[in-house]
């Protein structure tokens, strides 16, 4: 066989190796989704991130708090793949915006281990947070927090309704609130079914207990969805990881997080 073509049959096989080690690289190099926003959501969606990872060991899933707004607003500006929201969204206030259901979730109204308070109507939890029970020390959720959007449409009437008093402690996460109820024998506050320890004291409301069984039956009416959002339909990893956390196995570890899984677990 002519030399020619012999170190042309040569080249060509180089150029095919080479080709196929730039798209096995391409195929290999690890990925990134981030998920951004509610501060409420947030531990669960560590904890469907991390054995996702285990699972999943090319794809890197950040997990990122902030609030809602911001989750919505990294979604929206293409910072985020996945931003995490903790209210009802309505369509219309965030056009392209697709949302996906991973879990519901009570809003539980909180007190001191030392308060005496045990139960409360909707219509006293209400006058309490408008400041018009002077034996409360009122601590709330910053603008913008999904939690906040959600106990102002549930208890305090909606964006129309009565007001949160102006005098109450604004706090801007979860786990502020806690602190800021744990520290003060007169306070009040509410946050996340799913974060709830015993470093608080959960108050019934209407004479029903909040937990995951009286949130999945609806006996339990203070609860709101655990959203995620992305810009458009999902895709590719972001799809995958999305569908995954709807799975069985995925809705296990919502529940183990303490959110009430909407799917078979």
């Amino acid at each position: 066989m002519d030399t020619k073509y012999i170190i042309g049959a040569i080249v060509v096989i180089v150029i095919i190796i080479a080709a196929a080690l730039v798209v096995g690289g391409a195929f290999n190099k690890p990925q990134k989704i981030t998920v951004v926003g509610s501060t409420s959501v947030q531990p669960v969606a560590e904890k469907l991130a991390a054995q996702y990872h285990k699972e999943h060991p090319n794809i890197n899933i950040s997990v990122q708090g902030g609030g809602s707004a911001v989750g919505l607003k990294s979604v929206q500006d293409g910072t985020a793949q996945i931003g995490t929201y903790s209210s009802k969204l309505d369509n219309s206030t965030a056009p392209g915006i697709n949302q996906y259901q991973i879990a519901n979730d009570g809003i539980v109204v909180v007190v001191n281990t030392a308060s005496n308070v045990t139960d409360l109507t909707s219509n006293q939890t209400k006058d309490i947070f408008a400041g018009d029970n002077s034996s409360f020390t009122v601590v709330t959720r910053e603008e913008g927090s999904g939690t906040r959007d959600a106990f102002i449409s549930l208890i305090m009437g909606g964006k129309n309704g009565t007001n949160i008093t102006k005098s109450a402690i604004v706090q801007s996460s979860t786990d502020a609130i806690k602190q800021a109820v744990k520290g003060n024998p007169n306070a009040i506050g509410y946050m996340s079914l799913a974060d709830v320890d015993n470093s608080v004291k959960i108050v019934k409301i209407d004479g029903i207990t909040p937990s995951a069984a009286t949130v999945k039956d609806g006996t339990y009416k203070v609860q709101r969805p655990f959203l995620f959002l992305t810009k458009g339909a999902a895709t590719g990893q972001t799809l995958d990881f999305i569908n995954w956390c709807l799975s069985p196995e995925g809705q296990k570890i919502v529940q183990d997080s303490g959110a009430v899984p909407i799917g078979s677990t």
